[in-house]
């Protein structure tokens, strides 16, 4: 009756120590209840749980004890007792005894790791009996328990501790997996590793075309630059910003002032001098020294009249006209008027409707290898939605700033066919220019590649 009623006993804590091990929350919690929990099961002077991790065992809780000092000779043994049974233990539970690895001289099958040594120390420090308890799932080493008994258990005994096992394996399992990441859990291992980096290599050795964007304008290909003819002070437009004007129509005029007083001037200079050789001439009759400053006054008449044609000269340019047809394209008048402006200062620019093409500013940081006839697709601000196809046609190799102060190369481009209905001079966006074909590892790391580069020097 009294052994009935251990059984029962003995029973039920095992599905007590069961059922706690199944609410642990944490690795640790489920360390912590193997080695307190059980002792109702199957009394042990001590048991210690251990954890699969990637340095190999981690000592996850100890039974009665808080934690074990490192530098102590004990703790010296025990670990070198740990990695015997770390290395060696199979799938399935066993026990060792003592007596009878001293009594046979060897040590057993299971562990033939046990040199004398540590056979020595386990006879100073531990009782007789040591029951290892591996924690397996799925093929994977989840950890290993250690019970340190006076006496054998029975079979009953290991046959609970057995349906323990399974249970502390699975738990072991599910929280150790629970922490993993989302990715980790899907990463694939051993044969799929390889196949999946095999993918992953031929992904990126897939051609790609290279392709960089850049601010881009619609401009005149061929536009004619209007400037200033000389120097003076811009006084009337005739014109609007990009109307349409005809070849000979008034553009612009610089204001006059200047160049009729100096008119006036050369005028009444020219009249005196004639005035002088009239009289030198009359003169020269009698007089042999006005015969002689006859030859000067005369060079003299010479001079002033060629100073008045050239100011006469200068009032006819002073009304700006368009050289031929086409759109004046400059800012806003009221920019221009009584500006002074300098010989040869562009003021506008003539450009053909019929001439439109893509001029882009690639930044130098975004540069890429582009030849002759490369694709261009620009999207303009106003009609992003409908791209406009364009072919390279020249390209700087100098870098300049663009509008907006970046050193970047001068790009243009022709537009092609059925692109020019919404190709109007003056309209903004971005374009993508494609270059040749690279590995698309390549075409992801360029930049990184180039960074690193310049920040190392190699």
């Amino acid at each position: 009756m009294t052994a009935a009623v251990a059984s029962n006993a003995a029973s039920m804590a095992a599905l007590n120590a069961e059922v706690r091990s199944r609410s642990a929350q944490t690795i640790q919690s489920l360390a912590f209840t193997i080695v307190n929990e059980t002792w109702q099961a199957m009394p042990y002077r001590q048991a210690l749980a251990f954890r699969q991790t990637a340095r190999g065992m981690d000592l996850m809780a100890v039974s009665g004890l808080a934690s074990i000092a490192e530098d102590t000779p004990f703790t010296v043994w025990f670990t070198r007792l740990m990695r015997v049974l770390w290395r060696e233990a199979g799938e399935s539970l066993y026990l060792v005894d003592l007596r009878r690895i001293e009594q046979e001289g060897s040590a057993p099958e299971s562990l033939p790791g046990l040199v004398p040594d540590i056979i020595s120390g386990w006879d100073e420090w531990w009782p007789p009996y040591m029951l290892v308890v591996p924690l397996f799932r799925d093929g994977e080493r989840q950890g290993v328990v250690v019970f340190m008994l006076e006496e054998a258990p029975a079979g009953a005994t290991l046959q609970t501790i057995g349906r323990l096992q399974s249970t502390w394996s699975y738990c072991a399992w599910a929280l150790t997996h629970a922490r993993r990441t989302p990715l980790a859990r899907r990463l694939p291992r051993g044969r799929k590793l390889w196949i999946a980096a095999a993918l992953v290599a031929a992904v990126l050795a897939v051609p790609t075309r290279q392709a960089a964007l850049a601010p881009a304008e619609i401009v005149a290909l061929d536009g004619l630059a209007v400037a200033a003819p000389l120097d003076g002070v811009i006084k009337t437009f005739y014109i609007k910003p990009n109307q349409q004007v005809k070849a000979g129509q008034r553009l612009f005029s610089l204001d006059d002032t200047t160049l009729r007083n100096r008119r006036e001037v050369a005028a009444r200079a020219l009249e005196v001098a004639a005035a002088e050789l009239l009289s030198a001439q009359q003169r020269a009759f009698g007089d042999e020294k006005a015969r002689s400053e006859v030859a000067v006054l005369q060079g003299r008449i010479a001079e002033k009249r060629a100073e008045l044609q050239a100011v006469q000269d200068q009032l006819k340019r002073i009304d700006v006209v368009a050289p031929r047809d086409g759109i004046a394209v400059f800012g806003d008048v009221n920019d221009w008027q009584g500006k002074p402006v300098a010989t040869g200062e562009r003021i506008m620019q003539l450009a053909d409707p019929k001439d439109a093409g893509v001029m882009l500013y690639m930044p130098v940081a975004d540069a890429i290898a582009l030849d002759r006839g490369a694709r261009i697709r620009m999207f303009l601000q106003v009609a992003p939605l409908h791209p406009i196809e364009a072919r390279l046609t020249q390209t700087s190799y100098q870098a300049v700033l663009s509008p907006d102060g970046v050193a970047s190369y001068r790009l243009r481009g022709t537009i092609d066919q059925g692109g020019e209905r919404l190709a109007r001079i003056g309209l903004k966006g971005t374009a993508k220019v494609y270059g040749e074909r690279v590995p698309l590892i390549y075409y992801l790391l360029r930049r990184p590649l180039a960074s690193a580069r310049q920040w190392s020097g190699l």
